[in-house]
């Protein structure tokens, strides 16, 4: 099942599971945005990306690592 930039929760986490030793927060915007492209079944078309949207896909990701 496709999903985009409105599922945050589930980008989270499909991030930490293909990025395990990444520090969420090392991470900068252009290079989040580009991993998140990358990852499987998304939808770039989906929903708009923007600056909130990628904060509180570092905050998710980090609290699935945790």
């Amino acid at each position: 099942m496709n999903y985009g930039w409105n599922d945050v929760q589930r980008i989270a986490e499909q991030l930490a599971e293909a990025h395990p030793e990444v520090d969420p927060y090392s991470v900068g915007f252009t290079k989040l945005q580009k991993m998140i492209r990358q990852l499987p079944e998304f939808d770039d078309t989906s929903g708009r990306v923007g600056e909130k949207v990628l904060e509180a896909v570092q905050t998710l990701w980090a609290d699935e690592i945790d």
